[in-house]
């Protein structure tokens, strides 16, 4: 983990500025495109560092199809696409990568047997691991899940980088996925340790529905998948989480969610 400068809390106090400025610009258009959704301060020990020290910042979204963009309209529509345009408005003058590294298809024991591939050794500050769906969907055991988890965050974690968790979407596809619950609550413990967020997707998709956007909206014919509506607001949705978790002094992150999208 790379350690602040004496410059980090003025460059994260602008970089604090310069976000306020950018969404208060959104034009309305696009602003009324994402339902209006609270959001939730992603505290990344590892990655807010990085980014106090100048960066480059490099993040891996870790997961299956949900990641690699299934129902995306081409690959600038995905999420990981998305929330690195974000950041990078967000973080004028920063360096962020974000590499996808999601396949369709894969479950928790298959993207562990390619974390140090395809994750570790990009030296990530941060790795986005959505994960879960799959697993309930083929009704595997939650406990033999919170093990490979478990392995795979402590992997993660003894190089220094952070762990932001996603856990499964909304839709019609939930009701043959009992299991789905089980698997959420999973993450959300191992989100109890420190350096490991969850980012609730879930939640994410039940504050839409409450402001009149059913899930399905959000979602590709399949019910599964989201489109491209729902890539690009989840990707909004975690950028302002990941900028309200910077250790800034500023109005709650909640203040941010104020504002309909």
């Amino acid at each position: 983990m790379v350690v602040a400068n004496s410059n980090g809390p003025l460059r994260l106090r602008r970089i604090f500025i310069a976000w306020l400025i950018l969404l208060c610009a959104v034009p309305a258009a696009q602003a009324a495109d994402c339902p209006a959704a609270p959001v939730a301060a992603l505290r990344l020990p590892a990655l807010s560092a990085r980014i106090a020290a100048g960066g480059p910042v490099t993040i891996i979204a870790l997961g299956s199809s949900s990641t690699e963009g299934i129902g995306a309209s081409g690959p600038g529509a995905t999420y990981p696409a998305q929330l690195e345009a974000a950041l990078r408005r967000a973080l004028p003058g920063l360096v962020v990568s974000i590499v996808n590294k999601g396949i369709g298809g894969q479950d928790a024991a298959e993207m562990v047997l390619r974390l140090d591939a395809d994750a570790l050794a990009h030296d990530p500050a941060l790795i986005i691991w959505q994960v879960g769906t799959n697993g309930a969907l083929r009704r595997h055991s939650p406990r033999r899940f919170a093990q490979i988890m478990g392995d795979g965050v402590d992997s993660i974690q003894a190089t220094g980088a952070d762990v932001l968790l996603m856990d499964s979407q909304r839709g019609a596809w939930a009701q043959s996925a009992p299991e789905r619950e089980a698997f959420d609550r999973v993450l959300a413990d191992l989100a109890d340790r420190p350096g490991v967020a969850l980012f609730r997707r879930g939640g994410l998709m039940d504050a839409w529905a409450a402001a009149g956007t059913a899930p399905e909206s959000m979602l590709d014919s399949d019910g599964l998948h989201h489109n491209d509506r729902g890539y690009a607001c989840l990707a909004e949705s975690m950028a302002q989480g990941i900028i309200a978790g910077l250790p800034l002094r500023g109005p709650a992150p909640g203040a941010l969610a104020t504002r309909a999208r």
